[in-house]
């Protein structure tokens, strides 16, 4: 399989504007003759699926919720970048791209990340213009502050809850096109298989969440915009409910996957506390503009952190890398806690720790302001742990958050599935090995209101306007397909839990295939994961029917596919012999503990084929050029 990226031709600066000139359009009067099915109503979805019922098309959303209001980005806390230059600081589009470029460790194409860059202007004046909340300062203008990997002022936000807000405004943009007949909304409804007909997206098969009913929904095209795979570790920050099945079940039909193994680890979350626990809380890395990051000097320092004077304290990010202190990006920072709690300077019970201090930025700017900026994030972390974060320091840990992989996508946003599009988290397309904070909620509302509306007319203007209907054989094989895979699950009658199988699959992934990976752990992996697969289809026990609300079915498939997609991870990070980013593999690394890329040999995209249910998958390579930016070694310092 040949990948074409469809990246247009001529200056960087000029990409953009000429590919949207020179797609197809399809005129007014032949856009309602067209359907488009979207599928998850975060930034990404709603977005698009608001965008283009604006537009005239005809649009079906499904989501498994009650509404559209409690898709994960909501959880988003920091804040959203944009080369605006507010501060008159030196940002510009090409700063943002450059650093985006970079804090990827080279690993994204310059195309999209320029494109990216661009359009984040436009997007906080979308967002504004929807009355979406930001933070102003006492002139009235909006407030940025800093994220990790920049050293410039390029982040927009409301307070700790950025996602909550820029959902709304998404939200409201849905609701109205909902209210006027443009979009029909499925709440309650999990896609489990996709349609194609003649080798292209025609529909999907879905799963009413509260009767069980099976049912297909045919259109014209696909959109995916289902977010990211963290949960494939069991714990993570993602919502319990954020899950691969319906980009797993794309891929199964010829959807190639990118990058599975860039995964990120944020470096500041809630640490675990007990075996019981399901989830793990986020602290938003927002909070690094004002906190500092510290631990005792001495090992096993069991003493509270008021008890330790400041000479006895190791400020270990801002000694290593002076340049960026406490805001280096993520990658960088998770793999420097976890060296410094493994080395035992770690603190709180388990020694897994290490704290994120308020203490002079209250000092400095009063209680009163660091309460403005971050007071609903402290509330969630007094809440979880019962401490007081502007009398003690918050006590902080990685933990799994964000995939940078996901199904591969040309310049259009279109997947090797003709006529299926992927949007947001869900897919590769624009952070490389590692994602740097406030760009996840740029990417979806790029991708939802800006990108996708331009170009999917150009698909369809080429495809014509004939329906498939639902009868067609092709959705009737589908939904027999998700009827046995139902049946099948329900009738194990086993003796694990899909909790515990679940728990299992996390810990194998956290242990070698989580911050830190090596050769030898990583074919460990791949044998436990077989085997584990093995003994899910052996001996789950899935309570219930299939006729009524059933969490445990639900949880049931989509851990059958992250079993799967466990093992694709594992085999994509073993292949990729160089450590980047996130990918960071003990064999390939500089004199000081940092990545060393291998550019010679890996600056690729895999992008993953499925191959059947007993073949290995292939893996096919998209070369990644650099003109306007030349790949060096990343240096923070």
């Amino acid at each position: 399989m040949k990948l074409e990226a469809k990246i247009p031709s001529g200056p960087l600066e000029d990409k953009w504007t000429h590919q949207r000139f020179s797609l197809k359009l399809v005129s007014p009067a032949n856009k309602r003759k067209l359907d488009v099915i979207v599928v998850g109503t975060g930034l990404a979805g709603a977005a698009a699926a608001a965008s283009l019922a604006e537009l005239g098309y005809n649009v079906s959303c499904f989501f498994f919720h009650d509404s559209p209001r409690r898709a994960h980005s909501v959880a988003a806390q920091g804040g959203i970048n944009a080369a605006k230059n507010y501060r008159n600081d030196g940002d510009s589009v090409h700063r943002l791209f450059h650093d985006t470029i970079k804090g990827g460790d080279y690993r994204s194409r310059e195309a999209n990340v320029y494109r990216l860059a661009e359009l984040s202007v436009n997007i906080i004046d979308q967002c504004v213009a929807q009355g979406v909340p930001f933070a102003r300062e006492y002139g009235g203008l909006l407030e940025n502050r800093s994220f990790g990997g920049t050293q410039v002022s390029r982040t927009f936000y409301a307070r700790g809850q950025t996602g909550q807000q820029l959902l709304l405004g998404a939200y409201g943009a849905l609701n109205r096109q909902i209210h006027v007949g443009q979009v029909r909304s499925f709440p309650f409804h999990e896609m489990l298989e996709l349609v194609t007909v003649d080798g292209k997206a025609r529909g999907i098969v879905t799963r009413n969440l509260r009767t069980g009913e099976i049912r297909s929904f045919a259109a014209h095209a696909v959109v995916l915009a289902t977010g990211g795979y963290a949960n494939v570790y069991y714990l993570s920050t993602n919502a319990k409910g954020s899950n691969a099945t319906a980009i797993w079940r794309a891929h199964k039909q010829g959807a190639l996957f990118a990058n599975p193994c860039f995964t990120q680890i944020h470096p500041t979350c809630i640490p675990v506390s007990g075996g019981y626990q399901s989830k793990l809380t986020l602290m938003s890395e927002g909070l690094r503009n004002d906190g500092r990051v510290w631990v005792p000097s001495g090992k096993q320092d069991r003493r509270a952190a008021h008890e330790i004077p400041e000479a006895e304290r190791h400020y270990f990010l801002e000694s290593k890398y002076p340049a960026f202190g406490n805001l280096v990006p993520r990658d960088l920072a998770a793999r420097t806690v976890k060296d410094i709690c493994d080395a035992g300077y770690g603190v709180g019970p388990s020694g897994m720790a290490v704290y994120l201090d308020f203490a002079d930025a209250m000092a400095r700017l009063g209680r009163g302001t660091i309460q403005e900026r971050y007071g609903n994030i402290f509330q969630m972390y007094a809440e979880t742990t019962g401490e007081d974060s502007y009398a003690t320091p918050m006590r902080i840990y990685p933990a799994p958050h964000y995939s940078m992989g996901g199904l591969w996508v040309d310049y259009n946003l279109m997947t090797t599935i003709p006529g299926l599009y992927a949007l947001g988290e869900c897919n590769f397309s624009d952070h490389g090995a590692n994602r740097l904070g406030a760009s996840a909620l740029m990417q979806g509302l790029a991708d939802g209101y800006f990108i996708l509306p331009a170009t999917i007319g150009d698909y369809l203007a080429t495809e014509g306007f004939a329906k498939v209907d639902a009868r067609h054989p092709a959705f009737t094989q589908a939904e027999q397909q998700v009827k046995d895979r139902v049946a099948q699950l329900l009738g194990m009658n086993g003796r694990c839990t899909v909790d515990e199988l679940h728990r299992a699959l996390g810990k194998i992934l956290w242990d070698d295939v989580g911050m830190v990976r090596s050769a030898a752990g990583l074919q460990r992996a791949l044998s436990e994961i077989r085997a584990l697969r093995a003994e899910f289809w052996r001996n789950v026990k899935v309570a219930g029917g299939e006729d009524s609300l059933n969490a445990s079915l639900e949880k049931a498939g989509r851990v059958a596919d992250f079993l799967e997609l466990g093992e694709l991870m594992v085999m994509d990070a073993f292949q990729r012999d160089e450590s980047c980013g996130s990918h960071f593999r003990v064999e390939h690394q500089t004199a000081e503990h940092e990545a060393q890329r291998n550019d010679q040999h890996f600056a690729y995209v895999s992008a993953w084929e499925y191959g059947g249910a007993e073949g290995p998958p292939q893996l096919h390579k998209e070369a990644l050029e650099f003109t306007y930016v030349s790949p060096s070694e990343r240096n923070y310092k």
